[in-house]
């Protein structure tokens, strides 16, 4: 059975109780194995395809999750929108503790993480202006607002991606305030980019913990804090996602991201040597 849709869970959000005919996929991809099993099964119906990004357990910090492996397990399932979920602080006085952010746009904060498939033989260069699938995006926001959750949601935002593990100075929280970030967290920008290579439509929901350290009036951020709001949104979180997933059950509507690499790839399809052919041939199937 093709799975069109897959289901990124952050921290907090490790499993989707209202799956129905639940069952575990170990995956090996050309990228080592993903954070962890599969769990494929269905919501309302809809098959999909969740992956806790962190492990189950939460074993994996930021810096060592397999987000290649992540991305290339669900594409090899024929996933072509992913929904991701993730605890972030807020930057900005109007995004509040509780509140959930649905991102429009990226900062990339990151260091020496693996953030593409491409190398060792094969050159391509997507487009990257516009990081979050509109089409996804609005579909997304269009979900939520069917629901009445007791919270705010905010419909556009930045999303600045952190290394970590450690959380930001002041100088830093202050600094990427003056940027004009929204939100700050430490996983969505690799998953999002390769997302973009694998021709899948991405989008993520912020699932506001705390302030961050730059707010004046509030404690720095620590992991009680994080943990603790996490839990009261995840029953919002899981809420959004059926809705979004039901909405895509009904349609699932073409994006640019389907075909980003139709005119990406640099290297002659002629000239690969044979073994990043195979390693990409999923990615490549449908140039070659």
């Amino acid at each position: 059975m093709t799975i069109t849709i897959g289901i990124l869970g952050g921290s907090g959000l490790y499993n989707l109780d209202a799956l129905d005919k639940v069952e575990e996929r170990t995956v090996e991809t050309p990228f080592g194995r993903p954070s962890d099993a599969i769990v494929t099964g269905e919501l309302d119906g809809v098959p999909v395809a969740f992956l806790a990004r962190h492990g189950r357990n939460h074993h994996l910090l930021p810096s060592e999750v397999p987000y290649r492996a992540n991305i290339y397990a669900l594409k090899t399932l024929g996933v072509r929108y992913v929904i991701s979920a993730s605890a972030v602080g807020s930057l900005q006085e109007h995004a509040k503790p509780l509140d959930i952010v649905v991102p429009d746009q990226f900062i990339d904060r990151t260091k020496n993480r693996p953030s593409t498939f491409f190398g060792d033989g094969v050159v391509a260069h997507v487009s990257f202006a516009n990081p979050v699938c509109s089409v996804l995006h609005d579909l997304a926001v269009e979900a939520i607002a069917t629901l009445n959750l007791p919270l705010k949601v905010h419909n556009t935002g930045t999303y600045l991606c952190m290394e970590g593990p450690a959380f930001s100075t002041k100088a830093e929280s202050h600094l990427y305030r003056s940027w004009g970030a929204t939100i700050i967290g430490m996983t969505n920008l690799p998953e999002a980019k390769l997302a973009r290579e694998a021709e899948m439509a991405y989008t993520t929901l912020g699932l506001v913990t705390d302030y961050d350290c730059w707010h004046p009036d509030h404690g720095s951020v620590t992991v009680e804090m994080v943990i603790g709001n996490l839990i009261k949104n995840a029953d919002n979180a899981r809420s959004i996602i059926r809705a979004i997933v039901k909405r895509l059950g009904q349609e699932q509507p073409d994006s640019s991201a389907h075909s980003a690499l139709a005119t990406s790839i640099l290297t002659p399809l002629d000239k690969i040597a044979p073994a990043a052919r195979d390693r990409l041939s999923l990615l490549l199937k449908p140039y070659l």
